[in-house]
């Protein structure tokens, strides 16, 4: 009998170390539009959404794209790349909420890559942010356009230090292109290679402790402020770039924004200086009157 029972008991402690790689989180997992998130998301068996992909992936992880398809809005709350593949539409359509919420852990680093994030302007109940980064080390966004956001289209409100990395991306069709407003801690980064155009309200905002530079960027056609730094603390820094057909180019109320190497033209106001500063490297193109003149109306500082 004693016999008998070391052998179930054998069988079983077996079973269990079988089957316990078979219950862990991969480190890479997959989506497809035809996929179903019942499967393990595998390449052969990929799920249909990225919630339903995120729970089977480990932290550190990432959930790719097999294919065009709608993904679904999604909360992350872990460290975790998105990567909707080259070539194809990996999409999240919304209305009346946020396209992804970032709610990671304070080490985290968050990848979003590839991919579109519709808000559905012209629906009855637009989305509210097409990014929504509330906590997390880095948020980095790449090669992704944003659209159709009744707010913004990238809404940083972390409460702690942060990083956000936005490069060859596209904003277009919100009330606010970027809007930086952590509640604590500095935000820093850089926006690269980025167009950020027909904003409703401004193209980049900034307010509370932020540190931004915006480099070989476009931010056009804003009927607010392009660039706004809104408060004391807030430093945007803008090279090499665009900054046209906005009703203001540039404003601060507080901030301080450098400004090297740019063209500004076809604004209603170039500047606009009600506290803190606009500091010029001295070598930028400003359309003034319709004339085309270095450095404009802004002193070297």
């Amino acid at each position: 009998m004693k016999t008998y029972l070391w052998i179930i008991s054998a069988i079983a402690s077996f079973a269990m170390l079988y089957a316990s790689p078979a219950q862990a989180q991969a480190t890479r997992t997959w989506v497809s539009g035809v996929g179903d998130d019942a499967n393990p998301c595998s390449r052969t068996a990929p799920c249909k959404t990225w919630p339903g992909a995120i729970s089977k992936t480990a932290a550190g992880g990432e959930i790719d794209a097999l294919d065009p398809g709608g993904f679904g809005a999604l909360t992350i709350t872990k460290a975790i790349t998105l990567d909707g593949g080259g070539g194809q539409v990996a999409s999240t359509l919304v209305a009346g909420t946020n396209g992804i919420v970032v709610a990671a852990g304070a080490t985290d680093v968050v990848i979003i890559r590839n991919m579109r994030i519709n808000g559905i302007s012209q629906s009855t109940s637009a989305g509210l942010n097409g990014i929504s980064f509330t906590s997390g080390r880095m948020l980095s966004v790449e090669n992704c356009s944003i659209f159709g956001f009744s707010q913004a289209g990238i809404n940083v409100a972390t409460s702690a230090n942060a990083t956000l990395n936005v490069t060859n991306s596209n904003i277009t069709n919100t009330a606010n292109g970027i809007n930086l407003a952590p509640s604590a801690g500095t935000v820093v980064g850089q926006v690269d290679h980025t167009t950020i155009q027909k904003q409703s309200a401004n193209g980049i905002t900034a307010t509370g402790s932020v540190i931004v530079t915006v480099t070989n960027s476009n931010i056009l056609n804003a009927a607010g402020i392009g660039v706004n730094a809104g408060s004391a603390g807030s430093v945007l820094g803008v090279d090499s770039s665009s900054v046209s057909s906005n009703n203001t180019a540039f404003s601060t109320s507080g901030g301080t924004i450098r400004i090297t190497r740019n063209t500004i033209y076809d604004n209603n106001t170039n500047f606009s200086i009600t506290g803190g500063t606009i500091a010029s490297a001295g070598n930028n193109m400003v359309a003034v009157n319709g004339a085309t003149v270095p450095n404009g109306t802004v002193t070297q500082q």
